[in-house]
């Protein structure tokens, strides 16, 4: 399992730093300055974003993490959350700071994706695994509310 889930892991942190590099990319050249430019500049990630997860799910199931799509999902799924975490915590200027936290975090949602997909996990920790998921973003409002008072 863990191997599994170590692959998995790798596949994700890769796509992360690859997500972080071509949204960066794709923002710089939609040269947003003003609101006029937000959709299609929130377009182009979207589809970035959905390009590498398709991607993902090749990716995962030539390196024996199968089912590639349930994983690809799932994974998804705990990167919203680390998402909404992630405004909760302070923000760097470094830029090889935030690509390592991308791959840091798509990393940690492709190990959880691997764990909660796999056959031999019991059903008790994948309720519990999907629960303190769950648990993370009222937690994390509550912090952005103490430290910014929205």
């Amino acid at each position: 399992m863990t191997g599994r889930m170590g692959r998995a892991a790798v596949v994700c942190a890769v796509l992360g730093v690859l997500w972080w590099a071509t949204v960066r990319l794709a923002w710089a050249g939609v040269g947003c300055e003003d609101w006029g430019c937000l959709v299609p500049a929130i377009g182009v990630v979207a589809v970035i974003t959905l390009a590498l997860f398709a991607g993902s799910v090749r990716v995962l199931e030539r390196v024996d993490v199968r089912p590639g799509r349930r994983v690809a999902l799932a994974a998804a799924g705990t990167l919203v959350v680390f998402r909404a975490v992630g405004e909760a915590l302070p923000s760097w200027t470094s830029q090889f700071a935030h690509a390592a936290t991308a791959g840091v975090a798509f990393a940690g949602a492709g190990a959880v994706a691997a764990f909660v997909t796999q056959t031999g996990v019991a059903r008790r920790w994948k309720v519990a695994t999907a629960l303190v998921l769950v648990a993370l973003v009222p937690a994390a409002l509550a912090v952005s509310w103490a430290r910014f008072g929205i």
